[in-house]
């Protein structure tokens, strides 16, 4: 798989934009955490696939490479165990709008919310 020319993330850390030779794609941090494709988020199965809300308000703190085919990236809700390889930025890129309504969708129909829960 081909590695972006540039990886580069916004000032406010909510927005990383990954550019390869022939597109680039801008992932909020809220998709990235939701759709991490940690053993956390993804389970070891599609069965232990978990949805996750209440991330709309999550930063990315920090981004390390992981060889040449990926990063990892630290939330700062302190999730930080995906690697996102060079693969999942194209397939999500290629696909967010359709895959960000899907998980809009699995929210709705378990009832939770992009909102994060406030402390009383």
């Amino acid at each position: 798989m081909e590695a972006p020319t540039e990886i580069r993330l916004s000032k406010d850390k909510r927005t990383l934009t990954v550019t390869f030779a022939d597109a680039s794609y801008s992932f909020s941090a809220e998709m990235m955490r939701v759709m991490s494709p940690s053993a956390e988020v993804q389970g070891h199965s599609p069965a232990e696939r978990k949805v996750i809300g209440g991330k709309r308000d999550v930063a990315i703190m920090t981004i390390v490479p992981v060889g040449n085919y990926a990063i990892r990236v630290a939330f700062d809700d302190m999730h930080d165990t995906g690697i996102f390889t060079w693969a999942w930025f194209r397939e999500h890129g290629r696909a967010m709008e359709a895959k960000w309504q899907a998980y809009l969708d699995e929210l709705a129909a378990k009832g939770l919310s992009r909102e994060p829960r406030r402390r009383t």
